[in-house]
């Protein structure tokens, strides 16, 4: 859900941080108070075209940054592949736009393209009213919905299918390369055998690069290394201008304590400590002694682990990020060329693989066509009641779905394609959705179908922009009613200036135009219950608000909390 949208610089308004809840949200005002701005800049995060026209007048640049909270492993996925960090659940969008032309889009704080931006947006944030933004518009979507509205029944067979798809897939891919152009493979095996010699030469060992870093480390450092051998064994056993050495003072200490032990016994303790340390004084001597006398710097062998070091790195760079990722590849290029060397036998094997597979999808498509033919007439209906009870009485919802079985091209969805018709007119013939001209009816039907689909819609966002255009009395209730239900799966904002729709508010969100004389900004407040009382007597009476009108906002609300607290 959109938990926070920041916007700077567009149109009117000049700053403005808005938190946004769970529910319903309607926003209101009067016409020409920047309702529209608040759906542009949204839209505008969200990737969609935008002009530097929006910019607000004497800025130079525009800011929109929208804060998300999601639950969709699809966005997961995206940001996996792009490298960026995955924020508990909460991902921030952000677009910057210039007078100049220029774009910045990020998200999380990484940069991105704007098609990243929108390929994001379209999972987190569904607008309706704009017909370039809705993903009921998108075709390739509607057999997913047709899936999730048949419900386990679909998903059991569905799932079976696409891990068979999975596995044709595969085999299907390595038969394009065994049995592709014979020159193509010919220099394919050349590049696999110059890759895998250059490998094998190259002698690498696992953690290799780590112990000869550690080891030129040395070597690089030595005299100095040497230095502090040399001081430190002076300073323990030698001695230097300033005195004796620590381990003859360790044992003259000693010599002092045991002549008073007979006096006192509890140094008996303290003598013992100092006695073992002396002891380890001598070990420590002993190893400096030998690390002196045999430790010399070595040039050559400096300059063979220089020369190692720089033949991992080239391997590195070609072949993987690290030693055991080069050792992977050599694995898997022996593997490929042995399969390249032995291509006739493996096509054989592979194409009968390809023709189980076949059998066992087609099979599996047949079982998915037959559970979406039952769910397709459940599906029309309650569609259709839905149109029925939202005032468009002559409405007709039909899916179209297809079933090609002759030339078996399978596909993740099986033999099956699915498309959304709709006729709002007897005697019109059905059309596919993006053919419905009027917004207002568009939005209804959309409506109508986010009801239906309201708990497997995996989109938690709607925005309805225009969804009263055309609408009064007992079709703005039904309306009002139906954002109200979507409400408790999905948040909903809506842009309304009826007063059946702002009634059922869960937020209320006011928006207006302020001038000081020399310059006019937009800007939005939440309304508590006595703002929303005036607000949508407002809404039903005009500029004048008369106690009649106060009144019946008070019915309103009321209903509709009554209506609520059924669903």
């Amino acid at each position: 859900m959109l938990t926070q949208l920041d916007i700077q610089n567009i149109a009117l308004i000049d700053r403005l941080s808005l938190e946004i809840a769970q529910g319903l949200n309607v926003l209101t005002g009067e016409t020409g108070a920047g309702k529209s701005i608040l759906i542009d800049s949204i839209n505008a995060v969200l990737g969609e075209r935008v002009s530097k026209e929006l910019i607000r007048t004497g800025r130079d640049k525009a800011i929109i940054e929208a804060v998300f909270q999601y639950r969709n492993p699809r966005i997961d996925g995206i940001l996996g592949e792009a490298g960026i960090d995955s924020e508990d659940g909460c991902i921030i969008l952000s677009r910057e736009i210039s007078l100049s032309g220029k774009n910045t889009c990020r998200v999380n704080g990484r940069l991105v393209n704007v098609s990243m931006l929108k390929q994001i947006g379209e999972l987190l944030l569904d607008i309706h009213g704009q017909h370039d933004n809705q993903s009921l518009l998108k075709t390739d979507t509607h057999i997913e919905l047709l899936d999730a509205f048949g419900g386990a029944a679909i998903e059991t067979v569905k799932n079976e299918y696409i891990a068979l798809y999975s596995q044709y897939k595969a085999v299907r891919s390595r038969l394009g390369v065994l049995a592709g152009d014979k020159g193509e493979m010919a220099r394919r095996m050349d590049m696999l055998n110059f890759q895998i010699d250059e490998i094998r030469n190259a002698k690498l060992k696992a953690g290799e690069d780590e112990k000869l870093l550690s080891k030129r480390q040395v070597l690089a450092n030595s005299e100095r290394i040497m230095n502090s051998i040399v001081k430190a064994y002076e300073l323990l056993n030698e001695g230097n201008d300033s005195g004796k050495p620590a381990l003859y003072n360790s044992n003259k200490a000693l010599q002092e304590l045991s002549a008073i032990l007979k006096y006192d016994s509890e140094l008996n303790a303290v003598s013992d400590k100092l006695e073992s340390v002396i002891y380890q004084l001598e070990d420590i001597c002993e190893d400096l002694r030998i690390r002196r006398e045999s430790d010399e710097f070595s040039p050559e062998e400096l300059s063979r682990i220089d020369e190692r070091l720089d033949i991992i790195s080239r391997m590195k760079r070609k072949y993987g990020g690290s030693v055991e990722e080069v050792l992977e590849f050599l694995e898997k290029s022996r593997k490929e060329y042995d399969e390249l060397l032995r291509s006739e036998s493996l096509i054989e094997e592979l194409n009968k693989q390809l023709a189980v597979l076949e059998q066992k999808l087609f099979d599996g498509a047949v079982k998915l066509n037959a559970q979406r033919e039952k769910a397709v007439r459940v599906l029309e209906k309650n569609v259709t009641d839905e149109l029925e009870n939202l005032e468009m009485k002559n409405s007709s919802f039909k899916v179209q779905l297809n079933y090609n079985e002759t030339d078996r091209s399978f596909t993740k969805n099986g033999l099956n394609t699915a498309e959304f018709l709709i006729s709002s007119n007897v005697g019109e013939p059905l059309k596919p959705l993006s053919k419905i001209a009027s917004g207002g009816e568009m939005s209804r039907i959309m409506l109508a179908i986010k009801t239906i689909l309201a708990n497997v819609d995996a989109i938690p966002t709607l925005i309805f922009d225009e969804i009263d255009t055309g609408i009064s009395g007992k079709a703005a209730q039904k309306v009002g009613e139906k954002l109200s239900y979507i409400s408790k799966t999905h948040q909903v904002l809506c842009v309304t200036h009826l007063s059946q729709l702002a009634c059922m508010a869960d937020n209320h969100l006011y928006i207006e135009k302020i001038s000081d004389g020399e310059s006019t900004r937009t800007t939005v407040r939440r309304l508590d219950h006595e703002g929303r009382v005036q607000e949508i007597a407002r809404i039903i009476g005009g500029s004048d608000t008369t106690a009649l009108a106060l009144k019946h906002s008070e019915e309103l609300i009321e209903a509709a909390e009554l209506f609520k607290r059924k669903i």
